[in-house]
Parts: C-alpha cells; sequence; structure tokens
C-alpha cells in the first residue's frame, strides 16, 4: 500500500490506495470534509441544491476546478437576485435534464433576462409516480431499480450530456434536474468518474442531496405549500439519496464492463470527450 495525499483548502487529506491506484479506502471523515467544504455549497434564496463539483481529490493526484461545473435541482425557481448570482460565478451554460412536461408546466432559468447558453437534454421522457413504479419500500433497493431503469432506457441521453459539456466554451457550466437527485447525481457520478475521483467520494457527493432536500421543504413550507404537501405525500423512496445506492450502481458498472469509463465509452462518450473534461475539471 502506498500514501496519497490531496490539498484541501490548505489542509491535508490522507488516504490510502493500491500502488495501482484501483482500490481506495477513503475513510468517513476525510470524505464528510470534502464534501462538507463551506465552497462547495451555493446558498440561494428558492433553490437549494446548488453544489460545486470542485475540491474533489482524484487517483492522478489532481483536485477537481473550483467553480467550472455546478449541479443543481430546479433552476426555474429562481430569483432574479439568484439568477444574477449564479451568472456572476461565471456561469455561461445551463443544461436542463428535465421532461418537455417539466419545461412546459413549471419554466426554465430565466434565459430571456440572463446572458447564458440554455440547453434541454431531457434524460428520461416521464417522470416516475408511486403508482407506475415496483412496489420496492427498502430506499436503496428502490433507487437502484430506479437508476438501472434510467441506464436501461436513457444511457445515450446521458452520453450527450457528457459530450455537450466536454465541448469548447461550454464551461463554467451546470446541469440540473427537478431535485438534483437521481438525473443529476447520476450525471454527477459519472464526469467525477471520469476525473477519477475516488467511488467513495462520489457516493458521499451523491448523498449530499439529502440535505438539499430538507431545505427545499421547509422553504416550501413558507413559499410553495402546496410543492410542501406534495412532498409530505411522497413515499420516502422518492426524495431519498442513501450513497448506498450508488455504490451499487458503480459496481454493477465495473462488474460489466471493467470500468465506469469503459461503460461511458460504450454508450457513446468519446475520448476527445474525456481528455476535454479532464483537461478542463482537474488543477
Amino acid at each position: 500500500m502506498c500514501r496519497v495525499s490531496f490539498p484541501n483548502r490548505g489542509r491535508r487529506i490522507t488516504c490510502h490506495s493500491s500502488c495501482a491506484g484501483s482500490v481506495w479506502a477513503v475513510n468517513a471523515r476525510s470524505v464528510s470534509i470534502l464534501t462538507d467544504d463551506p465552497q462547495r455549497l451555493i446558498s440561494l434564496e428558492a433553490v437549494h441544491n446548488f453544489r460545486d463539483l470542485g475540491g474533489y481529490p482524484t487517483s492522478s493526484g489532481k483536485t477537481t476546478r473550483w467553480r467550472t461545473l455546478f449541479r443543481a435541482d430546479g433552476l426555474y425557481r429562481l430569483t432574479k437576485s439568484d439568477a444574477q448570482k449564479v451568472v456572476d460565478l461565471g456561469v455561461r451554460t445551463v443544461v436542463d435534464l428535465r421532461t418537455t412536461n417539466e419545461l412546459q408546466t413549471r419554466g426554465t432559468f430565466p434565459v430571456g433576462e440572463f446572458p447564458v447558453n440554455f440547453h434541454h437534454l431531457p434524460i428520461i421522457d416521464a417522470t416516475w409516480n408511486d403508482g407506475d413504479t415496483p412496489e420496492i419500500e427498502d430506499v436503496v433497493e428502490f433507487l437502484v431499480w430506479a437508476y438501472r431503469e434510467m441506464l436501461d432506457n436513457a444511457a445515450p441521453k446521458f452520453a450527450d450530456a457528457i459530450n455537450l459539456l466536454a465541448t469548447q466554451k461550454v464551461l463554467p457550466a451546470v446541469f440540473h434536474c427537478a431535485a438534483g437527485k437521481d438525473r443529476t447525481g447520476v450525471l454527477a457520478a459519472f464526469v467525477l468518474s471520469i476525473l477519477e475521483v475516488p467511488d467513495e467520494v462520489i457516493n458521499a457527493d451523491y448523498g449530499k442531496t439529502v440535505d438539499g432536500m430538507k431545505r427545499l421543504i421547509e422553504w416550501a413550507k413558507i413559499n410553495q405549500p402546496a410543492l410542501a404537501d406534495a412532498y409530505a405525500n411522497m413515499p420516502p423512496r422518492f426524495a431519498a439519496s442513501d450513497p448506498r445506492a450508488m455504490a451499487v450502481i458503480i459496481s454493477d458498472l465495473k462488474t460489466k464492463h471493467g470500468s465506469v469509463i469503459e461503460y461511458l465509452r460504450k454508450i457513446g462518450v468519446d475520448e476527445k470527450s474525456i481528455s476535454s473534461l479532464r483537461d478542463s475539471l482537474l488543477v
């Protein structure tokens, strides 16, 4: 075993890896320090899961670049001051992963008022409802079913999103869905895998959405009671983001394809995109 140290805001977080860099044992405290970095969450009035994907260590010894790629929940809720703050972060591209129906009924980022490039890349054709999903009460089992279903039916859509993010002059960018949890969570996991961020960190980043969901529900109780009621009546599995679910998905892909990156190649992510993302997002 060899020791690999990663910088994090002036501190050094030490992880253990195999000398080949293929097996990681990152302790929980180190991961928590990374995901809870105060730079990560962008505080906004009406959007509650807008997070920076910078500051994460990689197996190459580099770190993901701050203020270049963000993940978020429903940007259609942005107030005018929120949208200005997003633009002030340097964001030049918004990638909306929601369905066409979601855009038509709820709206989008206010593209007419702010200078951003807007791309609609719907990952799925329709959102899940309690009546059209299996009766799986266990949260992890349900999420694993949902993400396997997404990958079975929408893998090329994820490839399209990754290839777009790798395009010249797209970054800094933010990609989002409704809660910033499922579609956004899987895409974030894929991008971080391309950057060779350890699986434990990827899983934990996905799991941080639970905090955003709590903030959203508290905000909705005051500002959008109907939305708060909808979440209150929703089965818990629909609002969950258990890191163990993402761990299963990543393990699945490694077992079937050898690595997440090899899977991404098979579904249409090209080598130029992989190289471009690493060049743009690693320091």
